[in-house]
């Protein structure tokens, strides 16, 4: 299938945009949806903010952080080659033996993760990403210096592409499927009537801190903040069943259920999928959902909170995967979520 603003979503996935680097791409997100927002802000943080009735006193927030995982450089030995450790959780086996962009402080080099051939002994049991190293063909420290210095991102040189004409295949799915999401559905409120302040909020620093979520909650103050993110599809080979949830790639949106979760808000997100006759999903998330959510709910008097996520296969891989129907159907979720709403909701619990 081919979604709206397919190949901007391409775009998204092929701009380096690893935790506290993310000016590109949000430079990139605001020219693309200031035109259907009636205010683009930013904020200190970084995050880009596009709003729908800024007047209105019920507010709904919409975030998807625009941050990749990424290495870090934390050295380079006399003979050019760099070390590394992660920005974000990062999985060191995945790595081995991918090429990578250097996003230098001077230039933006290619490099390779070193790995020990076999005929040399390979590599054997577990290691961590510092045991790991990169080869930019530099033949010295003083060489490679000139391009790099201790604190330079490092990201995968992986582009997206479309499995069968349904998967969305590529690096950092995680999350910028997030950040276009909540985009799209400020492009499709441009035509619709809506009660409520909309604020679709691409925010920075999830995989690392989530403080562009805190901080975006607590300049908005939202009635209602709801993370869009991916979750863990678990219908491939490998995934112990009994030890978790079943979330399909195709099976539509996922809802956390939960201790951080508004019940209210999920049960107004399901009338809207049953109005579409849209299959949901769901995910437990009893103490904490791991997503922006956990940050926002805590801003100033406390913030309700839900989370939409995307399934997902392979996290935190090269190789993240999705389905670009299901990113259609969350798009179509929220657009219809954010309809229904007269702004009269209460999402306290002991209302009745």
């Amino acid at each position: 299938m081919q979604l709206d603003n397919q190949d901007f979503l391409m775009e998204l996935l092929r701009t380096a945009s690893p935790s506290s680097y993310e000016m590109e791409i949000q430079k990139k997100w605001i020219n693309k949806y200031a035109p259907f927002a009636d205010e683009m802000r930013t904020d200190v943080s970084g995050n880009a903010i596009a709003v729908k009735n800024p007047d209105a006193d019920f507010k709904v927030l919409l975030a998807g952080h625009c941050d990749e995982i990424a290495m870090v450089v934390t050295g380079i030995d006399e003979n050019g080659f760099l070390r590394i450790d992660e920005m974000g959780r990062f999985n060191a086996k995945s790595a081995l033996g991918m090429t990578v962009q250097v996003l230098g402080f001077n230039k933006t080099i290619p490099g390779v993760v070193g790995v020990n051939a076999m005929h040399l002994g390979g590599v054997k049991g577990d290691f961590e990403l510092p045991d790991l190293y990169i080869d930019c063909g530099a033949v010295s420290k003083q060489e490679i210096e000139q391009y790099v210095q201790v604190g330079d991102l490092i990201v995968y040189q992986r582009q997206p592409s479309v499995l069968m004409d349904r998967y969305l295949t590529g690096r950092g799915l995680d999350n910028r499927t997030g950040s276009f999401i909540v985009g799209e559905v400020m492009r499709r409120l441009k035509e619709e009537k809506v009660n409520v302040g909309v604020y679709a909020v691409s925010t920075v620093n999830e995989e690392t801190n989530m403080g562009g979520a805190y901080f975006a909650a607590a300049g908005i103050q939202p009635d209602l903040a709801i993370a869009c993110d991916v979750t863990f599809a678990t219908d491939h080979p490998g995934v112990n069943k009994r030890k978790v949830v079943d979330v399909s790639l195709d099976g539509g949106p996922v809802l956390a259920k939960g201790a951080p979760i508004n019940r209210k808000a999920n049960q107004l997100l399901e009338q809207a999928a049953k109005e579409l006759a849209m299959p949901l999903q769901y995910e437990l998330t009893p103490r904490h959902t791991g997503t922006d959510a956990d940050k926002m709910r805590y801003a100033g008097k406390g913030v309700s909170t839900a989370l939409v996520s995307l399934p997902l296969r392979y996290m935190h891989s090269p190789v993240e995967t999705v389905s670009l129907h299901v990113i259609q159907q969350e798009i179509d979720l929220l657009v219809k979520f954010l309809t229904n709403l007269s702004g009269g909701e209460s999402l306290n619990p002991l209302d009745l």
